[in-house]
């Protein structure tokens, strides 16, 4: 265990020992506000101000998935791939820990910055909580679902991109394979209401994945079993690969 918290540490750190980290803390700060402010202007537009919550309001921004489709690649592309480049693998790999645990800690790190970028959000919600004239728009149920989704898909993302960094020795190549990835999964949820009105097992599908639609009902306030399940599923599965994918190493 001690082990573990030293590499959660140490991945943790790394984030904040190079320019990469507060690159993509500001970057993330700037979307995040950008999408603040075009949540502000919808809401002042809003006939009916009760009708939906500024986290509603605020996932309609086409930001938020900007963060997470550019972001979370910037994050994970040096888990392995830079530890491969410069040479330190083969060290990381004989610390006491098991591989699992190497990828697991690489996972942990990665999540507890990629919560940190988030925080503003909770400011931001704050502003608006504390200057608007109707506090019913902002849902303290629907802001801690909200949040849950953010954590689920970006757990999904997160190990979708430690996958494809254990896999390649080169940075740049794992963050645009994981960028991929990560559009094709977000684009099948464009395919949604097309197949709305059909009644078959590829309607059912789309439906099933469609990451829009999942977040959409977590800004309302909704916990829904199956994206839940779904969306841990996919983050095992994907760090699985990864585990694999370090194991490996043993047969080369």
């Amino acid at each position: 265990m001690q082990a573990f918290i030293a590499l959660v540490r140490r991945e943790l750190g790394s984030f904040f020992k190079s320019w990469t980290g507060y690159v993509i803390i500001a970057g993330a700060m700037f979307l995040i506000g950008f999408s603040f402010w075009s949540m502000l202007e919808a809401f002042k537009s809003e006939p009916q101000p009760t009708s939906a919550s500024a986290t509603q309001l605020f996932f309609e921004t086409l930001y938020f998935w900007y963060v997470i489709l550019i972001v979370t690649p910037l994050i994970t592309m040096r888990s392995f791939a830079q530890e491969k480049s410069s040479g330190t693998y083969e060290t990381l790999m004989t610390t006491p820990a098991g591989d699992g645990q190497v990828v697991l800690a690489k996972f942990t790190g990665a999540m507890l910055f990629y919560l940190v970028l988030w925080l503003p959000l909770l400011a931001c919600i704050g502003v608006v909580r504390y200057y608007s004239n109707d506090h019913s728009a902002l849902d303290p149920s629907a802001v801690t679902t909200t949040y849950l989704g953010i954590l689920l898909v970006g757990g999904v993302y997160l190990s979708m991109g430690i996958f494809t960094s254990a896999i390649t020795k080169s940075q740049i190549i794992a963050a645009m394979v994981s960028f991929a990835v990560g559009f094709t999964l977000l684009m099948l949820s464009s395919l949604a209401p097309t197949f709305a009105t059909r009644n078959s097992w590829t309607a059912q599908f789309v439906a099933h994945v469609s990451l829009v639609e999942h977040m959409r009902d977590f800004a309302q306030g909704i916990v829904d079993s199956r994206p839940v399940v779904l969306y841990l599923t996919l983050t095992s599965f994907f760090l699985f690969l990864s585990w694999k994918s370090v194991e490996s190493r043993r047969w080369k």
